[in-house]
């Protein structure tokens, strides 16, 4: 297991900017409708935090690796959705299907997640994701500076932290299970309409977009 010597965990759930109840928003991210494989060994690290306090298990339902927001659905019409859509099929369609393996947890000050290695791929994906938004908002509309893009390490999230609690105990718990590690390609991405209103990212429509069909 690795962990960026984190000591202690905080809240996940503060409002960050621009969200608040009842507010939702679109992204393009990948989720795990058909991955037996991966859902079994987020299961199996997920067995020995069950009973810790501070911790929001994410149902298989709401697992996914966070890619690229575009906005806020009252602020993005219908017809510029169906704009961004376009244009990420136009460009996904082209683009390389990453293959990564998902092995040991990292728990950072927020959560517990697996990193998606190696990242390259995905990152590339990213920007092609990126552009294809650009294409139907504008650039200045996309969501996400290019200095943040050189800190994105994707990752699919097993566990949220609801408060401030020690890391030692989740460390401790995560060493008690041994699962094989999984490899998975992701030839899909979703356009997703979610909000956080109960301490969970929830969608309520997940449009497929297929990854390097073209």
């Amino acid at each position: 297991m690795t962990s960026p010597d984190v000591d202690q965990l905080r809240d996940h759930w503060w409002w960050r900017p621009g969200w608040q109840e009842g507010r939702h928003f679109y992204a393009c991210h990948i989720v795990f409708p058909d991955t037996p494989d991966l859902v079994k060994l987020i299961a199996a690290y997920q067995e020995p935090l069950r009973e810790l306090p501070g911790l929001d298990l994410i149902p298989e339902r709401w697992l996914h690796l966070t890619m690229q927001g575009i906005g806020f659905t009252d602020t993005v019409g219908d017809h510029v959705r169906a704009a961004v859509l376009d244009a990420l099929t136009s460009r996904l369609r082209a683009a390389v299907v990453p293959e990564v393996i998902f092995t040991r947890p990292t728990v950072v000050p927020e959560a517990v997640y697996l990193l998606a290695e190696p990242p390259d791929e995905l990152r590339q994906l990213r920007m092609v994701a990126r552009e294809a938004i650009g294409d139907a908002l504008g650039a200045a509309r996309i969501p996400d500076d290019l200095e943040r893009l050189d800190r994105y390490h994707p990752h699919v999230s097993i566990a949220y932290s609801s408060a401030v609690h020690p890391a030692e105990p989740v460390l401790a718990a995560l060493t008690t299970v041994q699962p094989d590690p999984v490899t998975v390609s992701l030839d899909t991405a979703y356009l997703l309409e979610f909000h956080r209103d109960r301490r969970m990212y929830e969608w309520s429509t997940a449009t497929p977009i297929p990854v390097g069909h073209g």
